[in-house]
């Protein structure tokens, strides 16, 4: 079993260079970064683990960019977002720096892709609530047409989208192995199977119940049964957990690290260094 890591990397915390370096220097697989663009201080959206919001999260890099510090070091480190908004952005546009990202890193590049949780934020953005999974449904066609090996359009049903268009560079697997995060549902299964290579369940939780709810789905929409990867998200692992996970067919998990200075996360990575 891979063990990949994510961490809200900060402008306080340990750098994207010096982890990245020991993370490959330690034998990890990968890094997945969270984004958010900004968090308003006018929120009445509530944080979903419940509490106050870490100031972590007003605060993070954003994960293109640390991403790119971070391949230019590397040259096996898995690389990933965990996850990207991606109404928040003009999906051309994102297209092109996943691609970028994908094509400069030798095709180690990872889209997580989330929908949200924070109101506030997307209302910034012109993120209409209700229609987030929707758009982002879309905006993950558009930009498979764009790395498609020829010229391709896209229409989408909410009028997202792109002409006949040469867009280089291309992905260099033809598109980014792509996971979906967020909560078991039939809405987000269907999503996964629509256009995913896999899930990103945060905290690993009840996937014995669920697991067979979203082969079904997946068998369902066509999708051959071995190509589903399901990668266990910000998880805190002991043995046990981690022999569950393998007994359940997951190949890769990803362990949350702390957010902070490079003692401190050196301090975390040693002590899992015995899962390595």
């Amino acid at each position: 079993m891979r063990i990949s890591t994510t961490i809200f990397l900060t402008d306080e915390t340990i750098t994207p260079v010096r982890l990245a370096r020991e993370l490959e220097q330690r034998g990890y697989a990968g890094l997945y970064l969270p984004e958010h663009t900004h968090i308003p201080t006018e929120r009445t959206t509530p944080y979903p683990a419940g509490g106050p919001l870490p100031p972590e999260y007003g605060r993070v890099l954003d994960p293109f960019v640390a991403l790119g510090q971070a391949a230019a070091v590397t040259e096996r480190l898995l690389l990933g977002t965990g996850v990207t908004l991606v109404t928040e952005h003009d999906p051309i546009s994102l297209a092109k720096r996943i691609a970028t990202l994908d094509h400069l890193s030798g095709g180690r590049f990872t889209l997580g892709v989330g929908f949200g949780w924070n109101r506030e934020e997307a209302d910034d953005h012109g993120v209409a609530w209700s229609t987030r999974r929707e758009r982002t449904r879309e905006a993950m066609h558009l930009m498979r047409a764009l790395w498609a090996p020829e010229p391709t359009a896209y229409a989408g049903p909410s009028g997202l989208s792109v002409r006949a268009s040469h867009a280089w560079p291309k992905p260099a697997g033809g598109a980014p192995r792509t996971l979906v995060g967020g909560a078991a549902g039939p809405k987000l299964f269907a999503h996964i199977a629509d256009y995913a290579d896999g899930w990103m369940p945060i905290g690993g939780r009840g996937l014995t119940q669920t697991l067979p709810v979203l082969r079904e789905t997946w068998e369902r929409a066509g999708r051959a049964p071995k190509t589903l990867q399901v990668v266990p998200f910000a998880i805190h692992p002991n043995p046990g957990k981690l022999a569950h996970y393998a007994d359940l067919g997951c190949e890769e998990v990803v362990v949350q690290l702390p957010p902070g200075e490079e003692g401190e996360v050196l301090r975390a990575l040693d002590g899992f260094a015995a899962y390595l």
